[in-house]
C-alpha cells in the first residue's frame, strides 16, 4: 500500500551508526527528515550527507530531526562517515540508518525496480511531531537533492499549521499567505486582525509580518 501525505509513518526498529532506535520514539516531539540514498562511498550521495551535515544548525533551529538510510550495514555506514567528513569539510552526527535486507526500504517504497533491485532511491520524508507524512519527494539516482527546497517546505508546513494558512508558489518566509477558503470572512478578520487584501473572493492574502510588527 502506497504512504499518502496525513497518513501516520510506518514504525520500525533499526540499526543505526549512532545505535539501535526505535523510529517513533526516536522522533519525539520534534519534526523528522528521513531520507534515503543508492549506496555508501558513492559521489552524489556523499555530497549529500556532507550538505544535510553542514545544514544541522539550520535543521536544528526548526527542531528538525535528520536521519539517513541506505541498504549498507552500519560498519560501512561508519567507514564512509569520515570521508564525508574529510571530502565535504563537515562533521555528521546524525544517524544513519542500515538496511541490507531491504526490510525498511521496502516498507517505505524507497526501491524503484526500474532504478535498482536493492539499492534505495533519493526518497524524501518529512515527518510531523505526530509521526504523520506531511511531504515526500522522490530523486532519480543520478540526481542530488535541492536542500534550499528542504528547508522552504518545512519551514511552510510549520508556518501553515502555526498560522492556519496557505502558502503560494515560491513563497519564503516573510512573504504573503494566503487564507484557505475553508475559513470565511468573519472568521479570518477575527484570525488575522492585521487585515488582508482580497484579490478575488477566493484569493485573500495575508501579510503575517504585520501581526509581528502589530504585536511588538
Amino acid at each position: 500500500m502506497s504512504l499518502l501525505i496525513g497518513d501516520t509513518v510506518p514504525d520500525f526498529k533499526a540499526e543505526t551508526t549512532n545505535g539501535p532506535i526505535h523510529f517513533h520514539d526516536w522522533i519525539g516531539d520534534d519534526w523528522a527528515f528521513f531520507f534515503s540514498h543508492p549506496a555508501d562511498f558513492t559521489p552524489v550521495c556523499t555530497t549529500e550527507m556532507g550538505r544535510t551535515a553542514q545544514l544541522a544548525e539550520q535543521f536544528a533551529s526548526r527542531n528538525v530531526k535528520p536521519i539517513g538510510l541506505s541498504t549498507d550495514s552500519v560498519a560501512e555506514h561508519k567507514l564512509w562517515i569520515e570521508d564525508v567528513n574529510d571530502t565535504q569539510n563537515t562533521t555528521l552526527r546524525f544517524p544513519i540508518v542500515a538496511d541490507p535486507d531491504l526490510v525498511i526500504s521496502k516498507l517505505y517504497e524507497m526501491i524503484h525496480p526500474s532504478e535498482s533491485q536493492t539499492a534505495a532511491v533519493r526518497s524524501v520524508f518529512i515527518i510531523d511531531p505526530h509521526k504523520k507524512l506531511r511531504l515526500t519527494m522522490t530523486y532519480p539516482m543520478s540526481v542530488g537533492r535541492n536542500f534550499d527546497e528542504i528547508l522552504r517546505v518545512i519551514d511552510a508546513l510549520q508556518t501553515a499549521d502555526a498560522k492556519s494558512v496557505a502558502l503560494p508558489a515560491d513563497w519564503r518566509p516573510g512573504m504573503r499567505a494566503i487564507i484557505p477558503p475553508s475559513i470565511g470572512d468573519e472568521e479570518a478578520r477575527a484570525k488575522f486582525p492585521q487585515g488582508y487584501e482580497t484579490i478575488r473572493p477566493y484569493l485573500r492574502t495575508v501579510d503575517l509580518e504585520d501581526a509581528k510588527r502589530d504585536a511588538s
